[in-house]
């Protein structure tokens, strides 16, 4: 199977199935000479384990990452970081029944088409479970992007109907709460329609939306490698998400140009711009300002109530999911989110260190 690395200088490749034995990533591209130890990597993934309340799966899964590879003394190596978290609370027996038939909203009739073959238990490889490689390459990104003075607000933006007020606004608030909102009032809404979401044996979708702090400007290229471009192939590359947008994103497009421009403005002793309706990306090199983008995450599709599908044979019939799931994706999601663009953004600074000769002079001499 091809497609399960991710990233350039700064590389992951993530592995392992919902049900096997372990789910795990192998880290390229991490510089020598980090501070790292598996509590580092373990703040990350405590984010997006489940069992964290009442609108998360309860499948009791303790996700604690043993590093095998890439340390000495407390200290990266430069050599591959590889990184495993086992699988301890698999009830595969729960799938048994879904075994030939093809649950609505999956991944498993285009997986069969194109292999012939699935691996009914959660979804295999197509489970939000390989998200733990992604968290915990990404979390190495994040440590490192630190260090630079880069740091992320990313948070649940919108559940269902109920959406953040940018009036109302509390970074602080994100952490305290379990849906990971940052308005106090939304996180009441949302929790009274989760709550009725769950009663009537549904899911809810929702956005998630990450702001990037202390990016410089300059990182990113201005034709198939766009800093947003990136981001978008690392975003949408995250199962459930269905939509990506950057900056205004589509209400830019109801929008005049004396609307959606931003201005420049003298910043000190550089340039800034005086709105952000770009989402700190113009052409798509980054500008200095905040990057804000969101990712739209469809409801989850395993859902208790009754629904229509076909069999492996095509004979049409009903199915109803039992096991454990969560029944809104967005909150355990925010930190995937997170990572993959801190992978996006080590990778464009890299790659951004030989794109001028002051900057080879300044790194050699």
């Amino acid at each position: 199977m091809a497609g399960s690395t991710f990233g350039k200088l700064f590389r992951i490749t993530t592995w392992g199935e919902s049900h096997g034995k372990g789910i795990g990533v192998v880290v390229d591209g991490v510089p020598s000479g980090l501070p790292l130890e598996e509590a580092d990597i373990q703040a990350y993934l405590d984010r997006r384990k489940p069992g964290q309340s009442k609108y998360t799966t309860a499948r009791k899964e303790a996700d604690k990452v043993q590093i095998l590879s890439g340390i000495f003394e407390g200290k990266t190596t430069g050599t591959p970081v590889s990184m495993m978290v086992s699988n301890t609370d698999q009830h595969s027996k729960d799938y048994s029944a879904l075994a030939g038939l093809y649950r609505p909203g999956h991944a498993d009739f285009s997986f069969d088409q194109k292999y012939g073959f699935r691996d009914y238990r959660g979804g295999g490889r197509s489970s939000g479970r390989e998200t733990i490689g992604r968290v915990a390459g990404g979390a190495l990104a994040a440590m490192v992007l630190k260090k630079l003075g880069i740091t992320f607000t990313t948070y649940t933006k919108s559940i269902g109907p109920v959406c953040s007020s940018e009036e109302n606004f509390d970074p602080a608030f994100i952490m305290e709460n379990d849906l990971y909102m940052a308005d106090r009032d939304a996180y009441e809404k949302a929790s009274a329609y989760l709550d009725q979401c769950r009663q009537e044996k549904d899911s809810s979708g929702g956005i998630a939306e990450c702001r990037i702090y202390g990016v410089p400007a300059g990182l990113g290229d201005p034709v198939f490698d766009k800093l947003d471009a990136e981001l978008a192939k690392a975003i949408f590359s995250i199962g459930a998400v269905k939509g990506f947008e950057i900056g205004d994103g589509f209400e830019a497009s109801r929008k005049k140009g004396s609307q959606n421009n931003d201005p420049f403005v003298p910043a000190g002793s550089t340039i800034a711009t005086k709105t952000n309706h770009c989402g700190g990306i113009l052409g798509g090199i980054s500008s200095g300002g905040p990057i804000v983008f969101r990712a739209a995450f469809k409801p989850t599709p395993s859902i208790a109530r009754p629904q229509q599908t076909v069999a492996q044979d095509g004979n049409p019939t009903e199915i109803e999911i039992k096991g454990r799931h969560d029944p809104i994706i967005v909150p355990r999601a925010i930190v995937v989110v997170e990572c993959m663009a801190a992978v996006v953004l080590l990778n464009a600074l890299m790659e951004n260190m030989p794109a001028r000769m002051d900057h080879i002079e300044k790194f050699y001499f």
